[in-house]
């Protein structure tokens, strides 16, 4: 995966971009449930007071407030109000601190002066204490009391505020500021209403800038998946077709195209979810744990169990799971496998008569598939109804929890309330992980078998410095004796194999099937590499020279022809695109091509499908041979190139071939006597051996394997002819 992630980089910029966008998404994601806490604490149940620090307050009760306080905090307070005609105002340039802090000073005061004002059996107690009355008025005593004196006879009382919790003295202020309200003439359902409103109108925003930065991210990150995924089809691509014969041996074409499409497929899905959640989850469950912390850590036990049940079942999930998704890919190569062998080889398989044999072996890869993928998603079923038993177990167990904690004063609904929603975050950010961890399996196993393609040195490189062949042996082709076993095979294909070909020279090889030919002209192209000894072209070993160069002075026509959807033009000219028409139509007439090319409708632009499928063999062959000659190289490699020409348009080919190539260095591998009959050099080859070399008539009084090839095929007057 570490391989994989370099393609990443170009991307560098969009990822920053992304990073402080989830932060700025988490940021508002965590911010709701506290606003939805004041809503409810604030808004609903304290009437839109935030805080025990009044705005306004009446004259005499600041100063009755006055008396529960040291001459310290007295002027600590005053320094906050100004004193209007009958009431202090609150100064509006306060910093939260500072609210805080006046907030701190002002709550045990008010709390003292509502019980003595409002709890009738306190301020019974106090006065039975000091030995007043029943109907004396406590407060204008207090007033006159010396100061020492006032604050000895409620020390008890300060004692038992002290050690109540902090929200029932908020409770306690907010209710007094609440009457003061009402005192004073202020209008409190349009304070709980603006406070609401305004608490809401900012929810929305936040909600709002949250959305936006989500939409944002999802852009982005499917950007920067489909720019790597991009990459990685250009970097297997370029990386493929670099290989060698002995490369492609190695990965089929089925799984390279698997690798090509279905493997990047799933690094692309992952990519695009992995900034959207596993960048995100770890944001939000940090994020979440603070803020949990922060409302009430007396509950914080109940996130680490959740927490610990959901690693716990991921473990035991993907531990039986895992296998199974590393064996998936492979049950992917081979249905794709089947798929192809059934497709290309149809009409093989209608003239036998084994459709019912292979619709048994596509059935019998795709059920291995299926039953693979049905297990992998069996376990993965445990996995959401589970995940939201704990869910829902966390909910009731918070539930209960702060409701004990309510009642006993020590928490309000709405922090409770804003617990169950940080709680959820942090499941529901081991959760998306969790469905993560769904993808990361496939992804990963997907990014071991692209590695394995861009990790492949091919065997076959250019030089460090390449050699530039010399004029003086342009069109020449030497074999020195050159042996040749295919990668991974012991027993040899070619042994001690030596020949030249000099230019406008025609050289033939025949033999056995199974002999060597072919092979011996795939060494030119350095399609594989010698085992042992030297392949020359134009006097220079083809390793010292680059691959380009070399290949730029061959035309080659294998033995399988290969056309390429698009044109008649196109594909005669594929070789030398900025060819004229006059080049590409000779090499059609060349090719024995021009008759069945001028029949068409749109002759030269004459469309070719796929594979050249609405083509016979025999045109398909001459559109390849046209293609060889249209570039006009300085060596033709003809790989059995005939074998589907009739006798008397083989013959017409050759003809021409011979006028117009009188400059060109030939290679010609056939099966038919009659092709090569005329070539200027003809090598027998049996067993990857040298049988016999030399003309037609020097082997047939010489080489006894090249005499019972010469008597099977043609008649006694037409080899003396």
């Amino acid at each position: 995966m570490r391989k994989i992630m370099k393609y990443v980089k170009r991307s560098a910029g969009y990822i920053v971009c992304i990073m402080l966008l989830l932060f700025i998404q988490a940021y508002c994601e965590l911010s709701l449930p506290a606003y939805t806490s004041d809503i409810v604490n604030v808004g609903i149940q304290q009437k839109g007071i935030p805080d025990g620090v009044p705005e306004e307050i009446r004259s005499s009760s600041m100063e009755d407030l006055g008396l529960f306080m040291d001459e310290e905090a007295r002027e600590a307070v005053e320094e906050h109000y100004e004193k209007d005609t009958e009431k202090y105002v609150l100064k509006k340039d306060l910093s939260k601190e500072e609210r805080e802090e006046l907030s701190g000073l002002l709550g045990k005061p008010i709390l003292m002066l509502s019980s003595l004002t409002q709890d009738e059996s306190q301020a019974e107690s106090i006065k039975e204490q000091m030995g007043l009355p029943p109907e004396a008025d406590l407060m204008e005593m207090l007033r006159q009391m010396p100061p020492e004196t006032a604050e000895a006879m409620l020390a008890g009382a300060g004692d038992k505020i002290d050690q109540m919790p902090e929200t029932m003295i908020t409770q306690a202020a907010v209710t007094f500021i609440q009457q003061e309200y009402t005192q004073i003439g202020r209008d409190m359902d349009r304070i709980q209403i603006r406070y609401i409103l305004r608490i809401g109108l900012l929810m929305l925003g936040v909600a709002l800038v949250s959305m936006l930065a989500a939409v944002t991210v999802t852009f982005l990150s499917a950007r920067v998946a489909a720019v790597t995924g991009h990459d990685l089809r250009n970097a297997v691509y370029r990386k493929v077709i670099g290989f060698s014969g002995g490369e492609y041996d190695r990965f089929s074409t089925a799984s390279l195209i698997t690798r090509s499409t279905n493997d990047i497929q799933q690094i692309q899905m992952l990519m695009a979810m992995f900034f959207r959640i596993a960048m995100y989850a770890p944001i939000m469950g940090i994020g979440g744990v603070l803020k949990v912390l922060k409302t009430d850590a007396s509950m914080s036990w109940i996130i680490a169990l959740a927490v610990a049940l959901i690693v716990g079942l991921v473990l035991v999930l993907f531990s039986v799971a895992m296998p199974r998704f590393k064996k998936l890919q492979e049950l992917i190569d081979r249905l794709n496998l089947v798929t192809r062998e059934i497709l290309t080889g149809l009409s093989v398989i209608r003239a036998f008569s084994r459709e019912e044999r292979e619709i048994q072996r596509f059935e019998k890869a795709n059920q291995d598939l299926t039953r693979t993928n049905l297990f992998v998603n069996r376990c993965m079923t445990f996995m959401m109804p589970t995940m939201m038993l704990i869910m829902n177990g966390v909910s009731l167990l918070i539930v209960y929890n702060g409701a004990h904690a309510v009642d006993g004063g020590s928490m309000q609904v709405g922090d409770m309330m804003a617990f169950i929603q940080y709680a959820m975050q942090i499941i529901m950010s081991f959760l998306m992980l969790t469905m993560l961890s769904i993808m990361l399996p496939r992804a990963s196993v997907s990014a071991e078998r692209i590695g394995e393609v861009l990790s492949t040195e091919p065997t076959i490189c250019d030089p460090d410095t390449p050699e530039e062949p010399s004029a003086d042996m342009e069109g020449t082709v030497a074999f020195e004796h050159v042996s040749f076993s295919y990668p991974g095979v012991e027993e040899r294909v070619l042994r001690d194999v030596s020949f030249t070909a000099k230019k406008g020279q025609t050289v033939a090889f025949i033999g056995s099937t199974g002999s060597g030919k072919s092979t011996l002209l795939n060494l030119i192209p350095r399609f594989y590499d010698v085992t042992e000894g030297v392949v020359k072209v134009d006097g220079v070993d083809v390793r010292r020279m680059s691959q380009k160069d070399l290949r730029d002075r061959l035309g080659y026509v294998p033995q399988k022809a290969v056309l390429f959807s698009g044109t008649i033009r196109s594909n005669i000219a594929y070789g030398c695109p900025d060819a004229p028409q006059e080049q590409v139509e000779e090499a059609a007439a060349i090719a024995q091509a021009e008759e069945f090319i001028l029949d068409k409708h749109k002759q030269y632009e004459a469309p070719i499908s796929q594979g050249g499928a609405n083509v016979s063999g025999g045109q398909k062959q001459r559109l390849s041979i046209a293609r060889a000659v249209a570039k006009k190289p300085e060596i033709l490699l003809f790989d059995d190139s005939f074998s589907a020409l009739d006798l008397k348009t083989d013959a017409a080919l050759r003809r021409a071939l011979k006028k117009a190539t009188a400059e060109t260095t030939t290679l010609i591998v056939a099966q038919r006597i009659s092709t090569i009959l005329h070539a200027d050099q003809i090598i027998v080859l049996e067993r990857g051996r040298v049988a016999g070399q030399g003309t037609h008539q020097e082997l047939m009084a010489d080489c006894e394997v090249y005499r019972q090839i010469a008597m099977s095929q043609l008649s006694e007057e037409e080899l003396a002819g």
